[in-house]
Parts: C-alpha cells; structure tokens; sequence
C-alpha cells in the first residue's frame, strides 16, 4: 500500500462513505484532534507503567480508532463504523471508579505535571477536552452527525485520563501539586 496518493493535494480528502472536504472541515478538525489524543497517549505509554494502566491505554488507543472512524464518516451507521457502543463509556466510568477509590479525596484544584508520566497524562486530558469542543462544533454544525456515544466516550475519558494522572503520583510518591491562588500564602 503507498503512502502518498497525491489526493490532497489540493488541500482536499475524501470521507469515508462521504464526499471530498476540504482538510480545514470540522469533521476533519475533530476526526483530528482523536488522532493527536491517540498519540499522545502512546507517548504515555512509552513510560514506564503499571502493566494494568498500560493494557487499559492500549484498549483506548484501539477505541480511539473507532471514534476516529466514526467521526470520519457522514453517516455512521449505514456504513457500519458506529463502532462506540454504551458499555464501552460503562468501562471507562468502572476504570475511573477503580482508581478514584485508592487516591486521596481531592480538596482543591492541582496544577498538571509531578511524574513525567503524570504530565503527559494531564497533556493527555487537556487534548482530549479540545477534541470534545471540536466534536461538539461538529455536532452543532448543520447537517452533521455526531453519536451521542461518541460525545460520552470523549468525555468520560478526560476524566479518566485525570484520575490516572493523579495515580501516577501516587503511585511513584509524588504529592499532587495544588493550585495555589492569587494572593493566597
């Protein structure tokens, strides 16, 4: 398979099932931003890692896939790509669930960062909000279709992404870091 198909050149590529757009198009935009979430959470996972946390990012990065594949086609579900289903936003609530119960009740606001794992699992989060507003701006947009479950799996996977952040300092000893306010000692 080649690489370069010389089809976009002209700033334009093809939906699946769908017509050319332009590279600039919400549903690219949003399609997109999944793709850099997906990469970022493999620089997480070239960390060291509990092995738990490390197969549970390997499943998000396949399940970002689908996501990817869904927001890339106009109409999901007559091509078979509405691959996000309800259990799979369940799984992700149980994962933060699990983790949540061995961490310290937060009691203000954390700045991102501690363990480099950490970071880029704050980094992570911060990503995936931005490909949830992107989402939302495709859902909002006339004519366009966006799953509801899709839209749930992106959202709750910031939190989750927030929860595992916190673990990998706790896990390595790091406090988290709390936000000091302005004009606070």
């Amino acid at each position: 398979m080649k690489i370069y198909t010389k089809t976009g050149d002209e700033g334009e590529t093809g939906l699946y099932g769908g017509p050319r757009v332009v590279k600039c198009h919400v549903r690219i935009e949003a399609y997109g931003e999944i793709d850099e979430l997906n990469s970022t959470i493999g620089i997480v996972r070239a960390e060291e890692l509990p092995a738990e946390t490390d197969q549970l990012l390997g499943r998000i990065q396949n399940d970002l896939f689908a996501v990817g594949a869904e927001l890339a086609t106009p109409d999901p579900q007559s091509r078979g790509t509405d691959f996000i289903q309800d259990e799979d936003v369940l799984k992700l609530e149980a994962a933060i669930d699990l983790h949540q119960e061995t961490l310290e009740p937060l009691k203000q606001f954390i700045l991102p960062g501690g363990t480099k794992p950490s970071a880029i699992l704050h980094f992570a989060r911060s990503v995936c909000r931005r490909a949830e507003r992107r989402i939302v701006a495709l859902q909002h947009t006339e004519n366009q279709q966006v799953s509801e479950r899709v839209l749930k799996y992106v959202n709750r996977l910031s939190d989750l992404l927030f929860v595992l952040a916190r673990a990998a300092n706790a896990i390595a000893g790091q406090q988290d870091v709390p936000w000091a306010k302005p004009n606070q000692p």
